[in-house]
């Protein structure tokens, strides 16, 4: 399956009834069953509906940083997302990918 960001953006929570998911490196993972951490009111709820991976690389939760470029992060911070990248394989299913 592929998902425009448009549409990835629907999967963020906040409709009970869907599927929540957050992208990485542009997969798209479920991560419904981590909804206390990606739903509404949880530490990571910014993320749902998103591709994190600049965030995540930066170890930020800040609205500007909540994107796909990885263009000018550090090797230290592509090294913090590739942890971060593990980290979702080894625990959600993947189930699309964005397309740019």
């Amino acid at each position: 399956m592929e998902l425009t960001p448009e549409q990835l953006s629907q999967y963020s929570g906040t409709d009970p009834a869907k599927p929540i998911y957050v992208a990485v490196k542009g997969r798209v993972y479920d991560v419904t069953t981590g909804k206390s951490f990606y739903g509404p009111g949880g530490p990571y709820a910014m993320f749902a509906g998103k591709d994190a991976s600049r965030a995540l690389a930066k170890m930020s939760k800040n609205d500007e940083d909540i994107s796909p470029s990885l263009d000018g992060l550090s090797d230290k911070e592509i090294g913090v997302l590739n942890d971060w990248e593990n980290k979702f394989q080894a625990k959600y299913p993947v189930v699309a990918r964005v397309l740019n």
